[in-house]
Order: C-alpha cells, then sequence, then structure tokens
C-alpha cells in the first residue's frame, strides 16, 4: 500500500514539537506492515539545504497564485516530496512565525497551498505514482481532503489531530483566495462562528479521524477539552479513534545516544550522574546533591509553564535544582526568568531549542516536569522513561495513559513510573512536586522508579499495526460512491 503523509514538519529536517516526531517515525514503523509512505512537506530553507540534488517532477504555474515546483528526495529512510515555493517559504523565523515570534501573516495561504499540492497528488498530478490513501496532520494540512472532495477524487483520507487548540481559522474573505467555491462554506465543511476553520473542514471530510491517544479523544468530545469543535466530533464520533503516539527507539536510547557523554542502560545508572555533572556546567548551575529536574517543552499556558514559575521554589527550598529549556509566550518566558534570577546558581532558563541539548537534559536529569493543562498525547514523558528520567505530570490526555502514578498501591506492586497529580493547578503540582522530593530522598525507591520507567516500552509497533488496520479497512471498504462527500 502506498499513503501519502501531509505534514508542516517533519523530524530530523523541520522540528518545533511532537508533531515532527511522529510524522518522522511513523512512516518507518510502517514498513512492517508493508506500506510505503512519501511525506510531503514545505520546502523550508532548513528543508531545502537538506535536500539538495533534490528531483523535480511536477511545476505548479498557479498554486493560488504562486510559482512552485515539487521535488522528490530521500533523506534518511524517508522519502520525501518537498513543495518547493520560495515567495510562501523562504524566509527566515521558524514554520509558523517569524523571528520576532509573530504568525506568518500569510500562513492561511501558505498552509492552503500545501494542502492543494497533495490533494493535486492524489488526484494523479504524477503519473509515475498515486496513493492509495493520504494521511493528513493537523490543521495545516487539513484542506487536503476538502480540496480533494470538490476535484472528485475518491481516495481515503485520514486526519490525525494532535493538538485540536490550533484550528487554523480564517475570515471567510479568504475562501475565493484559496481557490474553494462558496458552496464550501457550509457548517457541513468550513463555517466556523462567520469564519472558516481548515481544521472543521478536514473533520467534515476526511473518512477517519484519528488523535494521539484515547484519554485525548474521549475528552475532546467535551466543551472543556473540544475548543468549540466538539459538536463536529459528536457528529464524527464513529470515525474517531485514539491511537497513543509511540517514540523512536533507535533515536531515543541512553545505550547508544551519541548526544550523551556517558552512555548507560537500565544495569549502569549510575553513569547518568556524569551526565548531570555536564549538565549542570552547560547550564552554569551549582554542582552538588540535591535532585535536577528540567522541563524540555514550549513554554505556554497549554503547557502550565505559569505554573511551574510559581512554583519553583518548592524545588530550590528543598535542595533541588531546576532547568527550563525552551521557547514560547514571551510574558512566560519574561516570568521564568525572573524567577531564574532570584536562585542564580540554582535555576536556569534558556529559551530556545536544539536537539543535542534535550539529549543531554533526558540523560543528565533526574525528573521532567510536565505541569500541562490540556496533552493530546506528550512526547517528552516517554522519552524521559527511557532515560530514567522521572516524570511529574498533570493528569490529562496522554500523560495519564502512560504514566503510573506512584501511589501506595503502584509502589507496592513495582508497577509505578512517576508522579501524577489533580486537580491541574498550582496547588496540585505543588503537592506532587512534594511527593518527588521526599522519594528522591529515599535512594533505593527513587532508582526502583527509574528502573521501572526504563523497562517501559512505548515503540511504535503496536500503534503502527492500528493505522495499518484503519488504512486497511479504507482502502478495502473503498467505492466510488462510499467514501466522505462534502455535505454528507
Amino acid at each position: 500500500m502506498n499513503v501519502l503523509s501531509v505534514t508542516s514538519e517533519l523530524f530530523p529536517l523541520i522540528k518545533t514539537g511532537g508533531l515532527a516526531d511522529v510524522t518522522g517515525s511513523l512512516p518507518k514503523a510502517l514498513q512492517t506492515c508493508g506500506i510505503s509512505t512519501s511525506t510531503l512537506l514545505p520546502g523550508y530553507p532548513v528543508v531545502m539545504d537538506k535536500i539538495k540534488g533534490a528531483v523535480p517532477l511536477l511545476a505548479f504555474d498557479d498554486l493560488l497564485g504562486e510559482q512552485a515546483s515539487l521535488l522528490h528526495a530521500q533523506v534518511d529512510d524517508l522519502d520525501l516530496f518537498v513543495l518547493d515555493a520560495p515567495a510562501l517559504f523562504n524566509r527566515p523565523g521558524g514554520p509558523y512565525v517569524d523571528e520576532a515570534g509573530n504568525d506568518h501573516p500569510d500562513n492561511w495561504k501558505r498552509f492552503a497551498a500545501l494542502s492543494r499540492a497533495a490533494a493535486e497528488i492524489a488526484n494523479g498530478a504524477l503519473p509515475s505514482w498515486k496513493p492509495d490513501l493520504v494521511h493528513t496532520h493537523d490543521w495545516q494540512a487539513a484542506l487536503t481532503s476538502v480540496y480533494m472532495r470538490e476535484m472528485g477524487c475518491t481516495l481515503p483520507v485520514v486526519l490525525t489531530i494532535h493538538n485540536l487548540a490550533f484550528q487554523g481559522q480564517y475570515g471567510v474573505d479568504r475562501l475565493h483566495a484559496i481557490g474553494l467555491p462558496a458552496s464550501t462554506y457550509t457548517t457541513q465543511c468550513l463555517e466556523y462562528f462567520g469564519d472558516i476553520s481548515y481544521m472543521k473542514g478536514g473533520l467534515q471530510t476526511a473518512d477517519a479521524i484519528t488523535t494521539v491517544s484515547p484519554t485525548y479523544a474521549r475528552e475532546i468530545l467535551t466543551p472543556r477539552f473540544g475548543m468549540g469543535l466538539d459538536g463536529v466530533l459528536n457528529e464524527r464520533v464513529m470515525a474517531l479513534r485514539g491511537i497513543v503516539n509511540g517514540i523512536d527507539l533507535d533515536v531515543w536510547d541512553p545505550a547508544t545516544d551519541t548526544y550523551l557523554p556517558r552512555n548507560y542502560d537500565g544495569t549502569s545508572l549510575k553513569r547518568k550522574r556524569e551526565n548531570r555533572a555536564v549538565l549542570l556546567e552547560r547550564f552554569g548551575l551549582d554542582h552538588g546533591e540535591g535532585p535536577v529536574f528540567s522541563a524540555v517543552t514550549r513554554l505556554t499556558w497549554q503547557k502550565g509553564m505559569d505554573m511551574l514559575a510559581e512554583t519553583a521554589d518548592e524545588i530550590i527550598h528543598n535542595g533541588g535544582k531546576l532547568i527550563v529549556f525552551g521557547k514560547g509566550d514571551h510574558d512566560i518566558e519574561a516570568a521564568l526568568l525572573a524567577t531564574a534570577a532570584r536562585f542564580p546558581g540554582r535555576m536556569a532558563v534558556h529559551i530556545g531549542y536544539d536537539e543535542p541539548t534535550a539529549h543531554l537534559i533526558h540523560g543528565g536529569s533526574d525528573a521532567i516536569v510536565q505541569p500541562s493543562r490540556f496533552e493530546p498525547c506528550g512526547l517528552t514523558q516517554l522519552y524521559a522513561l527511557r532515560y530514567g528520567c522521572v516524570p511529574v505530570v498533570s493528569r490529562t490526555g496522554g500523560l495519564s495513559e502512560t504514566i503510573i502514578d506512584a501511589n501506595d498501591a503502584a509502589v507496592s506492586a513495582r508497577v509505578a513510573t512517576g508522579f501524577q497529580f489533580h486537580p491541574v493547578n498550582t496547588d496540585g503540582l505543588r503537592l506532587a512536586l512534594r511527593r518527588a522530593l521526599d522519594t528522591y530522598s529515599d535512594t533505593r525507591s527513587w532508582a526502583r522508579l527509574q528502573n521501572q520507567g526504563m523497562k517501559t516500552r512505548f515503540s511504535w509497533e503496536r500503534s503502527a499495526e492500528k493505522y495499518a488496520a484503519i488504512y486497511a479497512n479504507l482502502v478495502g471498504n473503498r467505492t466510488d460512491g462510499g467514501l466522505r462527500r462534502l455535505g454528507a
């Protein structure tokens, strides 16, 4: 089976979060199921630099008013289609924001163009290759199925929601500019509280909808987590399924990780202290005893980083240290930096992200803090488990499914892997930090948590099999009139 995956980011070429990790590792896992995936992504400068010598396949003279070309390349084990549209993607900044952290003003056009190109491929624009199924990811690719149905293309489409908070909502005046007719501006397609929503259009026209954990699949059916789309999702609940993300065990393996000064495994956890020493030096923190807590995440309200700024003193006053590594909302960045300034040598904040440092943090820290207010799945806690770094997480979404709380029963059964807290507020987080600090003082109990976490296996194998089953069901049931159409 040939699958066209459509995404705005892909590891190892371009990454801002977990979306890239998923779209980069799932195709490899699907190979064992007999599924070949080709991934379409935008030609950002960093992507173009990594695919020199790519083969041109197709020219677009008028892709929403812009000239573009489709390139084919191989990077590692990934088969790629790259949309080279300089007017849309050749610019400084990140995939979604400029160098000042503001949204690119033409994101509405940039990702509509990506979706339109994907629909053209699905509809047979490449004589030598056509997919059996299209898999779109988040709002940036969600218009693909809308364009496909307008073209009369009946290939099945799977849409994966990685984070429903981001929906691609724009004014209805953009409809003509993205090449869609007025007939798509209905409650059964794009219309969303007087605007258009790319995500809603995808939800209404995809044949199957997945999200990245079963708990999150249930949560988004409620007004609290549905972000205004809970009504649509409840109408399509029979097409909705939650599948927990996996991680690439080759990339995230402390025994072989080339980013770590010292490799280790579950039988040699003492070596982790050598990474700790390098980590503390890297961030300018005092050496000495006491646990090292870290947060590797976007610094946003969703991720609860404002709560961490308010509770950092709990760690510091109990002899611990805290490292925060990421970027996000300016106000939250400022609050964390101000907190760190109160605790020189005990707390460090670095605004930015790079892969080697993220690996070092997992390899050198004792605990990872993830106080997310909502979390579709989360990958950081899975990396932490793999590296013997004990997670402290809120009880929501995928965090609640992947971490077993160190309550008395779980500790007695020796299955606990971390600390959960609820309600998700500063009081809940503070109590969870206290529990973690108390447990750390018992060397044997902490080592058991580390070892149990390192034994867990969140590989892609089982999850890939579930995706493969969805694909096979859709392709097997395909008829020219049997798939989801506009207004159906």
